[in-house]
């Protein structure tokens, strides 16, 4: 028992003895890693040592120059981006690249194109051939006159009544114009109908074809082109047509004919003259409402003519020919066929 307390007191010494020898290690231990840091350090420093001139020279800094390709090259480099042999590639793609944005695009437009269809039958489905939903003409007509030949100035009808090639124009354009009218033509399609009262159609179905009532060429008596082939330029005394312009569904008036005036606007009215016109200076009621193309087929405009039978030779007149009626506009500032035609008009001998 008391060996074994003396080796017990023996050992505490020897911890003692130990702990300062640890400590004198660790800090050898740390002077050694001072001394591996500022090696390294020296070493940095030795590496950024201070330019030299030849560092300064910026010449062989830059990038040389790409050699310049044969055209041997170029040919070999498109051959090769055509079709690559060793990478089984066109164009840079392969085949299974190729299948997939060839399938990617037709798919898309296959989509888009029926998509489009699909629009376009919905749209046609629901929209009717024979009435338009939406009509961006105004309600007021408009109102123009044959023969139409325009110059710098506007419509212009100039001519020489000894010359025949100075109107001949202005007589093949009402030749033209007025063969639709002719009295067998209008007999055959269309029919004699009550004067002075709306020819009301709307009782039938939609789609099934109105009638049309007749307006003659004879109606228009000298200006007809029947008794005088030249429609008066050649005496000096000229014939023109007017016309309102067709508006679907459009009543004129009110119930009361519109009339037709022509005056001089800029002149005397001395040398206008008389002005007759045929049949009568008024579009009659039994021409509307107009059903449109479709539906009516044979429609026949009403007309008008002015004959102007006593004009001052060599004089240059400014003509207008108004509509005149309940609803009708013709002195828009913005649009001078609303209404109302102008003119400028010259006879010579």
């Amino acid at each position: 028992m008391e060996a074994e307390g003396t080796a017990g007191g023996a050992a505490e010494p020897n911890m003692e003895l130990l702990a300062p020898k640890a400590r004198a290690g660790s800090l050898h231990k740390h002077c050694h890693e001072l001394a591996e840091a500022l090696q390294v350090e020296q070493e940095g420093l030795v590496e950024h040592q201070p330019l030299e001139q030849d560092d300064f020279n910026f010449e062989k800094w830059k990038p040389k120059p790409i050699p310049k390709r044969t055209l041997h090259e170029k040919i070999d480099d498109l051959k090769t981006y055509l079709w690559n042999p060793e990478t089984k590639e066109f164009m840079g793609r392969s085949g299974k690249s190729w299948s997939l944005i060839l399938f990617f695009y037709s798919a898309l437009y296959i989509f888009l194109a029926a998509m489009f269809g699909g629009c376009m039958c919905c749209l046609m489905w629901s929209i009717s051939p024979y009435t338009p939903t939406y009509n961006d003409r105004v309600m007021p007509p408009g109102m123009n006159m044959i023969p139409h030949m325009h110059n710098v100035h506007g419509l212009d009808i100039t001519f020489n009544a000894s010359d025949r090639s100075s109107w001949k124009k202005y007589a093949r354009a009402l030749d033209s114009q007025l063969k639709p009218y002719d009295d067998a033509v209008q007999e055959r399609r269309n029919i004699a109908c009550k004067q002075d009262a709306y020819f009301m159609q709307d009782d039938l179905e939609e789609s099934a074809e109105r009638k049309a009532c007749q307006f003659k060429r004879s109606w228009l008596g000298p200006c007809s082109g029947m008794q005088d082939r030249d429609y008066g330029y050649s005496k000096g005394r000229p014939c023109i047509l007017l016309k309102m312009n067709r508006i679907l569904g459009y009543l004129p008036g009110q119930g009361t004919p519109v009339n037709v005036a022509c005056v001089v606007k800029k002149g005397t009215e001395d040398s206008l003259g008389t002005v007759d016109f045929y049949p009568k200076n008024i579009f009659n009621l039994m021409y509307y409402p107009y059903y449109g193309k479709l539906r009516h087929v044979n429609y026949s405009s009403p007309l008008i003519a002015a004959h102007f039978t006593s004009l001052h030779v060599d004089t240059h007149l400014h003509v207008q020919c108004k509509l005149n009626g309940k609803g009708i506009i013709n002195d828009s500032p913005t649009d001078r066929y609303l209404g109302s035609v102008s003119f400028y008009l010259e006879v010579g001998a």
